[in-house]
């Protein structure tokens, strides 16, 4: 062997177990996480002349007429839930008129200001808007057990957080969207770890499907004007407030919450793959560092292994692929072989990844271009 094919040689296996070694930190974490959410015990409910805090959903809604329907059905005699609030965001289609007749209050949302993203803004208007102490934000794909709502505002109140999201269960009715959205989970799971795990203030996670907040400290801080332009609001929202000094948290709800995203292998591509890459939130050199682990340790060791040109450290990190096949299979409604297929599916995830990252943040999304 040559000089320096030998260096390359070396050269690839130094690169490949770096990477593998900043996988295998967020995956270690899967070993010791905050407890997933669960339904409110009796220990939890307040006793004696103690007031249930008083609570409100807030559903920012553009739209979703197709949508929103069960989410309302859900949510409208879940209980400890006083006020529920459906920001119509400029729909053109009947969601104002099905919230309405729910027993929802439709707030009819203001055109959107110059440097406000639309989710920000009908969620800014409709947190605005309530009366109650806390917030549960709840986006229209949703599906949750109507004991969610008391279930995070009471998680909230005895980890003394400032701000809670969840993760739920993923409803993917297709199985090229198993297949794709599998294997995209999986890359956040590579760059930040799993759903309870500690991370520092600017690699915290959020998902903004479920938000939990105490509405008038979360409008004091600003709300959601300090995340007004981004795509990934939630992410945002998460790392600005734990920058400032807030306890956050990003934990499992798979057992109270269902979430029906998207229906087929090219509405996963297009939808999540415009936010893959948390453009706005990671630095440029952040995503590509983040590219090149998941390149590195999630989608070469499997090809390198069938084509036999593979070595001792691809076997290990294809094993660490393979167990979080088993440590994501929580997270979905059904596990068929779409799903336990999902590692040859990395090649496709990478390429939304660096498409993401190509875009420097600039997405069209319900008829909106930002960025």
């Amino acid at each position: 062997m040559s000089r320096a094919r030998s260096a390359l040689t070396w050269t690839s296996r130094g690169l490949r177990v770096a990477a593998g070694a900043a996988a295998v930190s967020q995956l270690a974490k899967a070993a010791k996480t905050a407890a997933p959410l669960a339904p409110m015990t009796a220990a939890q409910e307040p006793t004696g002349l103690q007031r249930p805090p008083s609570i409100g959903v807030v559903i920012p809604a553009r739209n979703e007429a197709d949508r929103i329907g069960p989410l309302l059905d859900a949510i409208t005699t879940a209980p400890g839930v006083r006020e529920i609030i459906v920001v119509d965001d400029q729909s053109t289609d009947d969601t104002a008129q099905i919230a309405g007749a729910a027993g929802a209050r439709v707030i009819t949302g203001e055109p959107l200001p110059e440097g406000w993203a639309g989710k920000a803004w009908a969620l800014q208007q409709g947190i605005e808007a309530a009366t109650s102490t806390w917030v549960v934000t709840l986006d229209a794909d949703t599906r949750p057990d109507p004991r969610l709502p008391k279930a995070t505002v009471a998680r909230a109140i005895e980890d003394d957080l400032g701000f809670l999201t969840v993760g739920g269960k993923f409803e993917c009715p297709t199985p090229g969207a198993r297949w794709l959205h599998a294997s995209m989970l999986t890359t956040l799971v590579y760059r930040f770890g799993p759903p309870g795990a500690d991370t520092p203030p600017d690699r915290a996670m959020a998902n903004g499907q479920c938000m939990t907040l105490k509405r008038d400290e979360f409008l004091e801080a600003g709300g959601m004007s300090v995340v007004a332009d981004q795509v990934v609001e939630d992410v945002a929202l998460a790392r600005h407030l734990a920058a400032t000094g807030w306890s956050v948290a990003f934990l499992d709800a798979a057992e109270l919450l269902t979430v029906r995203m998207f229906e087929s292998f090219g509405d996963t591509w297009k939808g999540w793959g415009r936010s893959l890459a948390l453009p706005g939130v990671e630095s440029p050199a952040r995503q590509q560092l983040d590219l090149a682990v998941i390149v590195l340790a999630q989608v070469l060791p499997l090809p390198r292994l069938v084509l036999r040109r593979g070595d001792v450290i691809d076997l290990a990190l294809l094993a660490g692929r393979l167990g979080t096949l088993a440590g994501t299979r929580s997270a979905y409604d059904r596990a068929d072989a779409a799903y336990w297929l999902s590692p040859f599916a990395d090649a496709a995830s990478a390429v939304a990844l660096a498409r993401g990252i190509a875009s420097r943040g600039v997405h069209t999304w319900r008829g909106r271009t930002y960025g």
